[in-house]
């Protein structure tokens, strides 16, 4: 296999120059080739979600495509879908660098990156030059606040990213939950919660009648305190709930010497406690909205474990970074050979399934 050669080889480079020459790739990759080499999908993998059609539950995270918009490469490599994002309403650095760390023993990441983007205005203009044709697939958008907007006045930079890029997104997701942004994760509180989806959905029914707006939550929340924000999200409207962002913990990674650093962990050792979440949420949620399941999903095993929780889509960032160009291909291949051991015909019959067997028991 060629991918771990090169991985070792890349590995000795800065993460966010990799990161910059991953994207100026994906951006050379032409739409016929990205046709010709995305891998064939599998009829058992078809989902149906919030309106929406995928051909296959593994999406690109958020966090990896900030507004550069490199959807034909992206979906070459096999996502059903992208998200784009976090998207602010206006351009920011982001924190200082260095922001970003690899724990490679452990296969993760560490990050402090902060919402680094070049603001909606730039984003929305890449998406409007985008051929039709180069989308693949289902396409997300994931908003935030900017760093400098206090929590009082997070609702009108929310607004203000809906209005501005709606038009492109066949859904939304409102980030509340980055451990990156100082202050933000306060947004998932009761009432500041209930405030801002109130808004938001409002908003977006306004503007485009139908299209689904999620909330994407911590794995850090208390379990009194997500089945709270999983209440109020429905309550509010939302279509959906992202389980996970990445965590603040280190369980798993306490002894490597990146351990101290700022920022969010994603990655294999997130992977138990996101899939616990997914459980949780599900099971609260009791069928009213899907639950997108995130976090630690390195391989076909993990996406699995996720779906019987209860997601019925997955996303994978950190997966994709440790597991190279054909890990869409290799975790969509295990996951029909999974769905095939188990007895189940499409995909949609898996979701849900410890619950349904007794192996549902909420997290905490």
């Amino acid at each position: 296999m060629l991918w771990p050669a090169l991985r070792s080889v890349l590995f000795q480079l800065d993460p966010e120059r990799v990161h910059h020459l991953a994207h100026w790739a994906l951006h050379r990759v032409p739409l016929a080739v990205a046709r010709a080499r995305r891998p064939a999908s599998i009829p058992a993998l078809a989902v149906r979600c919030m309106g929406l059609d995928f051909d296959g539950p593994v999406g690109l995270a958020a966090g990896f495509d900030k507004g550069d918009v490199a959807l034909p490469g992206l979906f070459g490599l096999g996502f059903s879908h992208v998200e784009i994002g976090t998207i602010t309403p206006r351009p920011q650095p982001g924190n200082d660098r260095p922001r970003l760390f690899r724990l490679p023993e452990h296969r993760a990441l560490l990050n402090r990156m902060g919402f680094n983007n070049e603001g909606m205005e730039a984003c929305a203009r890449r998406l409007a030059a985008l051929p039709p044709a180069a989308r693949l697939g289902p396409v997300g958008i994931n908003v935030g606040k900017n760093k400098v907007t206090p929590n009082e006045d997070a609702a009108a930079d929310y607004l203000a990213c809906i209005e501005r890029l709606h038009p492109y997104a066949d859904y939304l997701v409102v980030n509340i939950s980055s451990p990156n942004t100082p202050g933000l994760r306060q947004l998932q509180e009761r009432d500041a919660l209930d405030r801002l989806l109130r808004a938001c959905v409002r908003h977006l029914a306004e503007r485009a009648p139908g299209k689904p707006l999620l909330v994407k939550l911590a794995p850090d929340l208390s379990p009194e305190a997500l089945d709270e924000a999983v209440d109020v999200a429905i309550a509010a409207g939302a279509a959906g709930i992202v389980a996970t962002n990445t965590t603040l913990s280190r369980a798993g990674v306490e002894r490597h010497p990146r351990a101290a650093e700022a920022g969010g962990l994603s990655g294999a050792p997130l992977e138990r406690l996101a899939t616990d979440v997914v459980r949780r949420c599900y099971a609260r949620a009791a069928g009213r909205v899907p639950i997108v399941g995130v976090g630690g999903v390195m391989d076909a095993e993990g996406a699995y474990a996720k779906i019987r929780a209860g997601a019925t889509l997955v996303q994978a960032y950190t997966g994709l970074i440790y597991g190279g160009p054909a890990f869409v291909g290799r975790v969509n291949a295990g996951l029909a050979r999974l769905l095939e051991r188990d007895g189940f015909s499409t995909l949609s019959d898996a979701v849900g399934a410890d619950h349904r067997q007794g192996g549902g028991k909420a997290a905490g």
